[in-house]
């Protein structure tokens, strides 16, 4: 397997948090009063994803309330310890070292654009996993929106804390994905190609290497059930304890649909595929716990062999059959 190229993410955190625009402007107060309530949703949200999924215990992680730029920072920590575990190169020249600064700042502007976009996230890929969320975001969103801001920072937390249980449930995830991440990339580069016939409808339609295509699919099928999970745990929660849900819900999936400037970013940056992995994921988990209940569901988590396949994510009942 050839190196990866190093990618100097000291220049690339630098360069992002240089791009980042901080956000809705709001007083010393205010930004306190938001972090803390911020804390406590993520507190709250704890019991109530443990009794709507019927997992058992979060992954440890220390609750992380930061701005854009931090965010900026610690995707890049992320991002570090990642392409380490799939065999990144090391900047052992001069002609190596200027390449990796370009691709740091490359990558510094793409997670600059992105900044302005992330709610939150659960990060497993440190060496101590956090949960960040991105106070300015939600602000912005709450703001758009028009949605009552407690209703919404525990409607966040929610999500992000059912990615916690998760991994607390599969310990084993972490390398799971970190293993697929390295095949996708297996090789000097991933490589891409146009379609014989019609036009691509996906990046997975431009991924020409047959193992970096199932490495793809593998890691869609996975992310697909993570998201699609997380929404319907979510749903479940619902009314009695977010009692504005329905209209957060709507307003925030027109969000998603939006088209113009923003639609034209989400497709660059990949967002329109996540979009897919939540609506696939959460119609998959919805037939299965419709058919066979939530501790049925939650067998995807026990073991790598049965984490559902992406054709059983479009046809759940080929992955209840095989279990």
């Amino acid at each position: 397997m050839e190196h990866l190229p190093a990618i100097d993410w000291t220049f690339a955190a630098s360069t992002g948090r240089a791009l980042v625009h901080p956000g809705p402007e709001l007083s010393a107060t205010a930004i306190a009063d938001v972090v803390a309530e911020l804390r406590d949703a993520a507190s709250r949200a704890t019991g109530h994803v443990a009794e709507v999924t019927e997992l058992e215990r979060p992954a440890p992680a220390q609750v992380l309330v930061v701005d854009r730029a931090s965010w900026v920072s610690a995707v890049c920590q992320s991002a570090q310890s990642m392409m380490a575990g799939a065999g990144a190169g090391s900047a052992d020249s001069p002609l190596a070292a200027a390449r990796a600064r370009a691709l740091g700042a490359q990558a510094g502007g793409i997670f600059a654009l992105v900044s302005s976009r992330i709610l939150g996230q659960f990060d497993p890929f440190t060496e101590a996993p956090r949960l960040l969320l991105v106070a300015p975001n939600v602000v912005a969103v709450e703001q758009q929106l028009h949605v009552r801001p407690s209703d919404f920072r525990l409607w966040v937390c929610l999500h992000e804390e059912t990615h916690r249980f998760q991994f607390g449930h599969a310990p084993w995830l972490r390398a799971h994905l970190l293993g697929l991440f390295s095949e996708l990339l297996e090789g000097e580069e991933l490589e891409f190609g146009w379609p014989r016939a019609g036009r691509p409808t996906s990046v997975r339609d431009l991924i020409t290497n047959p193992a970096q295509r199932e490495a793809f699919d593998q890691v869609t099928a996975v992310m697909s059930l993570m998201e699609g999970h997380a929404d319907v745990m979510m749903d479940r929660v619902g009314t009695a304890v977010v009692p504005t849900y329905a209209s957060i819900r709507r307003g925030f999936e027109a969000r998603r649909d939006q088209r113009g400037w923003g639609s034209w970013v989400r497709r660059l940056f990949g967002f329109d595929l996540k979009r897919e992995q939540y609506r696939d994921g959460a119609e998959f988990c919805r037939q299965v716990i419709d058919a066979a209940g939530v501790p049925t569901l939650n067998r995807s988590f026990e073991a790598p062999g049965l984490l559902p396949t992406l054709a059983e994510i479009h046809d759940p009942q080929l992955w209840l059959h095989r279990i």
